[in-house]
């Protein structure tokens, strides 16, 4: 797997709106009704990074879940960030079931 430029960074981000890209990760917040809807997201998400054996920085403070994305064996942003932050995009859109 290949550490993606900027350039193709910033092409991508123009599909994930809400992400950006600062530090070498691909950043985003999320806020929820509640801390219920918050954690139940989390767990979600955990189990897609599971499958897929990617797993990202996060905090979570009562209703809202802070999400950092890197591939720390090349040292940077993958295709591999962008597809989690997909996944991710589609849980929190409610289009991916739980």
């Amino acid at each position: 797997m290949k550490k993606l430029t900027d350039f193709e960074i910033e092409k991508e981000l123009k599909f994930l709106p809400g992400w950006g890209f600062y530090d070498n990760f691909l950043h985003a917040d999320f806020k929820f009704d509640n801390f219920k809807v918050c954690i139940s997201v989390i767990n979600r998400i955990a189990f897609e990074c599971e499958s897929l054996n990617h797993h990202p920085e996060w905090t979570n403070s009562f209703n809202t879940l802070n999400i950092k994305l890197t591939t720390h064996d090349v040292g940077g942003v993958t295709s591999l960030d962008f597809k989690l932050a997909s996944i991710i995009k589609q849980i929190v859109e409610g289009k991916l079931a739980f």
